[in-house]
């Protein structure tokens, strides 16, 4: 057996040392035809360089080549006051795995200017925007299955997400929750941002071209009902913070759960706050009120976690990537 020993070495170092063509994560900045700040992330080869994103690093191949093929798109809509950025993880997961993904800075709702936060329409069609401009106008388009798109939402991202698949609000709700529960985030957002009147009837804001979704925490979840997600009969992953001290249960995530038509793939996490949805930290002490997770709870070990079960999901709902 001695003597195979040099015969087998080659075989064993293909098996314990990643391949040089290993898939990683390509990285562009850009920006919509109406100005929106985009991130995208897709599969790439390369030497990737550690690079700032905000709070948070990542592992990246700037501005690489786009992969041939055609590979599904995941967009992201972050939450209050985020940015493109707020899940520069799950991107990189995500690209690493095949998909190209894009996340944008939502106008207005960011943490450079909330001045448009309460503007909670304006989300739907800026995510719809984003779709359109990632088939018709980037550069790697031809990369993109058309078939193939789903979407990634955090907090105000989720209800975003949501009502771009057919959810409908009933944003009266917000007076009689706001008079139970003052203190919550999203009725102090309202008192600090007043606004004249809410929309009586929401539109149809659905994009038929987004076929699953992802929310995590999502937000204003006790304006839907029953009849308001009626519409809504794509793959639903759902996430709850178990913890969640901004928008704590059972108003949010669990009213989204009991009014779905279909079931969804449904995901608590014990001791997570909120912000734990977003990317680990590069410096938590920095920004505490963000980055900072409960005594005991270890964010970023929760994250390969939720990265591997949201991949997961998506590839089951979505598909892989396809040569030409």
């Amino acid at each position: 057996m001695l003597l195979r020993l040099p015969f087998l070495l080659p075989f064993i170092l293909i098996l314990i040392i990643p391949s040089a063509h290993a898939a990683e994560a390509g990285f562009q900045r850009g920006r919509t035809a109406a100005g929106a700040e985009i991130g995208i992330w897709y599969p790439a080869e390369g030497l990737p360089v550690r690079q700032r994103f905000g709070l948070y690093t990542a592992d990246v191949v700037p501005d690489a080549t786009v992969p041939h093929g055609r590979h599904p798109l995941v967009v992201i809509s972050h939450g209050t006051g985020g940015d493109y950025a707020s899940h520069v993880d799950t991107a990189v997961a995500l690209a690493r795995a095949g998909f190209v993904v894009a996340a944008l800075t939502h106008p207005g709702d960011n943490w450079r200017d909330n001045s448009r936060a309460i503007r909670i329409e304006e989300r739907p069609p800026a995510v719809r925007a984003l779709v359109t401009h990632m088939l018709t106008i980037w550069t790697g388009r031809a990369a993109i299955d058309p078939r193939r798109i789903g979407a990634f939402g955090f907090s105000s991202g989720g209800f975003t997400v949501l009502t771009a698949v057919g959810g409908r609000p009933n944003l009266t709700r917000m007076a009689s929750h706001c008079a139970a529960n003052p203190t919550y985030f999203d009725c102090t957002l309202m008192t600090a941002q007043p606004r004249a009147s809410v929309l009586p009837r929401w539109p149809d804001m659905r994009d038929r071209r987004i076929r699953a979704v992802v929310l995590a925490a999502p937000a204003l979840g006790f304006v839907f009902d029953r009849p308001g997600l009626a519409d809504v009969r794509v793959p639903v992953q759902l996430w709850r913070a178990d913890d969640d001290r901004i928008l704590p249960a059972p108003h949010y995530a669990d009213s989204v759960r009991r009014a779905l038509p279909v079931s969804p793939e449904f995901q608590s996490v014990p001791g997570a706050g909120h912000f734990d949805f977003l990317a680990p930290c590069s410096d938590p002490p920095a920004m505490p009120v963000i980055c900072a997770s409960a005594p005991g709870f270890d964010r970023a070990a929760f994250h390969v976690r939720f990265n591997v079960e949201v991949v997961r999901f998506l590839k089951a709902k979505l598909g892989s990537s396809r040569r030409r």
